[in-house]
């Protein structure tokens, strides 16, 4: 049963995730066409952010309370839905909407989905599952760009925005087919008293350590999705299939060397993997405005997914541990919340810099708030404050 649980949930995380692959290269590209400035465009990916981010906690809770099924196939269904309303977008206005309740839909399948594996691993194997999830993640998206780069190029954008739509109802009928109704391991009978838990959460220093590191490393998704297809278009000329493969190459790169960095996350100081990933990333971030062509943009995006790698696995790992405390579904909440809240972040801030100054300014402001974070966040981890009981 666990076998099924986990080869489900990944595939479903996958194929979600090739769909959303898909539509990175042509999301940017279509905003502008409707006119969308830098800012504007940061808008539009923080709309994604601030719905999903708002959602995953409650949702999370709710589902340590209630079972996860029903949360995921909703959110699976909300994705095809939005697939398809991408294609009817007439202005920004509406573009914004649009990522609003994807943004949504996010928030009932990524921290479901987190603690059903982390559920059906065992307490040794954590790392290396969180691993097996990320490469879920990571082929799909990276395989993804490929694909919307080919649909741009040769079918026009619209074709992107229906595969995304098909792909994730294929994802919720696997999902209805095969996982099993209401799991009572994963299931509590205590009262739901989300804002108390929250606030004992929050108390914690070592989790307020993984959700800043977690926040940290999704500042860099508006740079690598929103305005390296502007980047690459603008100065160098750029396909749409030479912009789905850099972007792929980091993706890719990253899912190759998940399992290995999993099993030592298992094994080995979490918390240091997490700081020489980070700090890796950041570095890379900051070349990226030197890179003088498709080439050494592919090599430095293939190190950022090479950084990711390393740090990824320990950071869900870390949060793992977390979750024992607090219920697994409520730390995934906050986790991905923390993950949104990042984007959020990047995208507000971010999109201000490239209209203000130029868009190099994203890659430079990006690498150094995530060397800064990193440092930091690994000192909370180390030293966390006294541990506060789960009453």
């Amino acid at each position: 049963m666990q076998k099924s649980i986990l080869l489900t949930i990944l595939s479903a995380i996958f194929i979600v995730f090739v769909g959303m692959g898909i539509i990175a290269p042509i999301l940017p590209i279509y905003a502008e066409e409707l006119g969308a400035t830098g800012f504007a465009l940061g808008i539009i990916m923080a709309a994604y952010a601030v719905s999903g981010g708002l959602l995953q906690p409650f949702v999370g809770t709710l589902s340590d309370r209630y079972g996860r099924k029903r949360f995921l196939i909703a959110g699976l269904i909300m994705f095809g839905l939005t697939g398809y309303v991408y294609t009817i977008a007439g202005s920004v206005t509406q573009l914004v909407l649009i990522r609003f309740f994807h943004g949504a839909g996010s928030a009932l399948i990524f921290p479901i989905a987190m603690a059903y594996i982390i559920d059906a691993s065992a307490e040794d194997t954590v790392g290396k599952y969180m691993g097996w999830f990320n490469i879920a993640i990571f082929t799909g998206i990276g395989a993804g760009p490929v694909l919307g780069g080919f649909f741009l190029d040769l079918m026009g954008k619209n074709a992107g925005f229906y595969a995304m739509a098909l792909l994730s109802l294929v994802s919720a009928a696997l999902v209805i087919a095969i996982l099993p109704g209401r799991d009572p391991s994963s299931v509590t009978e205590a009262p739901v008293r989300i804002f108390s838990l929250f606030r004992r959460m929050m108390q914690s220093r070592r989790v307020r350590g993984i959700l800043l590191a977690r926040m940290a490393t999704m500042i860099i998704m508006v740079p690598t999705f929103a305005f390296l297809p502007l980047l690459m278009t603008r100065q160098m000329g750029a396909s749409g299939s030479e912009i789905g493969m850099v972007i792929a190459c980091r993706t890719l790169v990253n899912a190759i060397f998940q399992v290995p960095f999993g099993k030592l996350a298992d094994s080995r100081d979490q918390n240091l993997l997490l700081l020489a990933g980070t700090v890796l990333i950041g570095v890379t971030m900051c070349c990226v405005p030197f890179a003088t062509g498709f080439v050494p943009l592919l090599l430095l995006f293939a190190v950022i997914g090479l950084g990711e790698a390393i740090s990824w696995p320990a950071m869900g790992a870390l949060a793992a541990t977390e979750g024992k405390k607090f219920g697994q579904g409520s730390m995934m909440g906050v986790f991905n919340m923390a993950m949104n809240l990042g984007v959020f972040i990047g995208a507000m801030g971010v999109g201000a810099l490239v209209d203000l100054f130029s868009i190099d300014w994203a890659f430079y402001a990006v690498g150094i708030a995530l060397i800064l974070c990193a440092v930091t966040a690994a000192a909370m981890i180390k030293n966390p404050s006294v541990p506060i009981e789960n009453n």
